[in-house]
C-alpha cells in the first residue's frame, strides 16, 4: 500500500513537474484579421502572411507587428509578455523542475493580445510612375483636439 501511494505521489509530481511547459507550451496561437483584408503581416520586421492568419509564435519574447495594405496607414502593435498562472503548478506541487524548465522555454508567459484585428483607415497612399510619384493624403481627425470655431458658408 506504501509503495502504491510513493509511486503515485512521484509520478503526479514527475507530471507536473512543469505546468505551464505541459499546459500551455512554448509557442501560442496568434490571430491577426483587417478590415479590408489580405493585409500583409510583418512580425519582428519579417512578412509572415495575408490576413486573415493564424501563426504560432514564441511566448519567451515580445513581437513588433505590422500590418500593410497598400492605400491605408500602417497598423502598429506589439505583442507583451505576460505572467502565466500554470506556472505557479510549479509551487503548489513542488515541481523543482518546472521552476526551472518553464522560464527557460517561455511558458512561464503568455503572449497578449492573443487576436489582433487591425481596422484600417484610409491613410497616406503613393503610386510610382517610371519618373512621376503621385501621393494622396488623408487626413485624421485626432480626438484630442479641441475645436475652437467653425467655419460658415456665406449666401
Amino acid at each position: 500500500m506504501k509503495k502504491t501511494v510513493l509511486v503515485a505521489t512521484l509520478s503526479l509530481s514527475l507530471l507536473v513537474s512543469s505546468c505551464a511547459t505541459i499546459i500551455s507550451g512554448s509557442k501560442q496561437k496568434v490571430n491577426f484579421r483587417s478590415n479590408p483584408a489580405a493585409a500583409s503581416i510583418f512580425i519582428d520586421e519579417v512578412e509572415v502572411g495575408k490576413t486573415p492568419f493564424e501563426i504560432k509564435l514564441e511566448r519567451k519574447k515580445e513581437h513588433h507587428v505590422m500590418i500593410k495594405l497598400d492605400g491605408y496607414q500602417t497598423y502598429e502593435t506589439n505583442l507583451t509578455k505576460k505572467f502565466n498562472a500554470w506556472y505557479i503548478g510549479n509551487i503548489v506541487f513542488g515541481g523543482l523542475i518546472g521552476i526551472i524548465i518553464d522560464p527557460i522555454t517561455g511558458a512561464i508567459y503568455n503572449l497578449s493580445p492573443d487576436e489582433v484585428n487591425a481596422e484600417m483607415s484610409k491613410g497616406t497612399a503613393f503610386k510610382v510612375n517610371k519618373s512621376d510619384v503621385y501621393i494622396a493624403v488623408a487626413l485624421n481627425i485626432d480626438p484630442n483636439w479641441k475645436k475652437v470655431g467653425q467655419l460658415e458658408k456665406l449666401n
